[in-house]
């Protein structure tokens, strides 16, 4: 099979992912695309004229299949328990690496390492901060930021795009990849302002943590030598892994995304992604029955919750005003204090790449919500306006966290506030506030309202 036609099946299966997984995008990059190449060359030409870029030898070890040189000082010779052969192996990947000796084009990194450490330092880029301490303490050594190969010998690496002027060589693949960023939306631009209306810098990049140093180093080093604005933020993340192990096809541990959506909801998938993986420092363990018990422990609950809010006692009555926060019942008190910081400690979170803990934060106000309807038990309540004022104060504090939920179920979270009676232009962060919209939502729950059945 031709690289082109494998390229061509693997981009589509991604696409078919995109669309089962409930994914959005507006622009889906491919590097064969034409408009790419065009781009690639030019920016190419560019670091050329400004003397970036040169044509030398360069001798190290290489890795093919992360397709990265490293040098000495990532370098690690093993020996296989089982058959005594010696080997050199990336300390950073864990792939073997060969001492390779040829001529190709060399771009001046070395010429960056300062200006990128204070722009690191100062801007403080990368997420998690133990990535970025990483980085600092990378480019805290010399050694490692000696002049990159952008170019392999075409004989030996035929697929890529060639070096203008010489087919000899074929561009290293991440100088053409990592362009990719801004030629999806445009590149090459005729001015800052249509460059900015275009959308770049980029806000955030998402990346793996094992190719942080192409993201946080190399690819920010090519922006500076052409004089562009560097990324906002580089989210990276940590890896899934299965048995405590790196998924592998040659090791058999992978999880097929399709069978998992099929069998569960993305929503369901989504949820447990974000859930446990959203601290981004360390590695997780997929697990489908820790999917299955996040599933009806959070997702059922916030289902739960809404029908008890809507059970036929509780919708007796007209709507309340909401309690004070100087109520005289301290636990009331307390949770109307916490609905009122609750969307501004999650938007921070976000600010802050602390996925999970934004989580926690909601999903630890709808347990708060379940144990202030235990306290007061409206449904005992003799008072109509304690019941209703009590019940007013718990529907605000579903409606808050269905707007924040948008966009960790995007399938539920709106029917939720459907329910809830929230107009569709009171759904934005703004309206996320403490009484911004009383919930309408006063009508007995039908059978049929269930947000999320039991996971088989």
């Amino acid at each position: 099979m031709s690289p082109l036609k494998l390229s061509d099946m693997t981009s589509q299966r991604f696409r078919d992912l995109a669309k089962d997984a409930n994914l959005e995008y507006t622009s889906f990059i491919r590097t064969t695309e034409r408009s790419h190449a065009a781009a690639v060359e030019d920016i190419w030409c560019r670091l050329v004229q400004k003397g970036y870029i040169y044509k030398g030898t360069h001798s190290g070890w290489y890795a093919v299949s992360d397709e990265a040189f490293y040098p000495s000082s990532q370098v690690e010779e093993v020996i296989d328990p089982t058959t005594g052969v010696k080997s050199h192996r990336s300390k950073e990947t864990g792939k073997e690496v060969v001492w390779t000796d040829e001529e190709n084009y060399k771009f001046r990194l070395s010429e960056f390492r300062l200006p990128l450490k204070q722009w690191i330092e100062k801007s403080g880029p990368i997420y998690p901060r133990q990535r970025q301490e990483e980085v600092i303490n990378y480019l805290s050594e010399e050694a490692h930021t000696q002049d990159l190969s952008v170019s392999r010998l075409s004989s030996r690496v035929g697929w890529g795009l060639p070096v203008p002027d010489d087919p000899t060589h074929t561009i290293y693949v991440w100088l053409d990849a990592l362009t990719s960023y801004f030629t999806a939306i445009g590149y090459p631009w005729v001015d800052s302002s249509t460059m900015k209306s275009a959308g770049w810098p980029a806000d955030i990049h998402v990346v793996g943590k094992d190719i942080v140093r192409f993201h946080a180093v190399y690819f920010p080093a090519f922006l500076m030598a052409l004089d562009m604005p560097l990324p906002k933020g580089i989210l990276c993340h940590a890896h899934w892994t299965m048995n405590k192990q790196k998924m592998a096809k040659s090791v058999g541990n992978v999880v097929d995304p399709f069978q998992i959506l099929q069998k569960y909801s993305s929503d369901s998938v989504r949820w447990y992604l974000a859930r446990v993986g959203g601290h981004f420092v360390d590695d997780v363990d997929w697990s489908l029955e820790q999917l299955a018990l996040i599933h009806d422990r959070d997702l059922r609950d916030l289902g739960n919750l809404y029908r008890r809010l809507h059970a036929p006692s509780m919708c007796e009555g007209s709507l309340a005003a909401l309690p004070s926060i100087s109520s005289p019942d301290s636990l009331e008190a307390e949770f109307a204090t916490s609905l009122m910081s609750l969307s501004g400690d999650v938007a921070r979170s976000m600010q802050e790449m602390a996925i999970s803990r934004s989580l926690d934060r909601i999903m630890g106000t709808l347990d708060m919500t379940n144990r202030y309807l235990n306290h007061k038990a409206p449904w005992k309540a003799d008072n109509s306006s304690t019941r209703a004022s009590t019940v007013a104060l718990a529907r605000e504090a579903l409606r808050i966290c269905g707007i924040l939920l948008q966009p960790f179920l995007p399938e539920k979270a709106p029917l939720l506030l459907n329910w809830l009676g929230v107009a569709k232009d009171e759904r934005s962060l703004i309206w996320a506030s403490f009484g911004a919209a009383q919930s309408t939502g006063g009508r007995v729950a039908t059978p049929d309202q269930r947000l999320y059945d039991p996971l088989k």
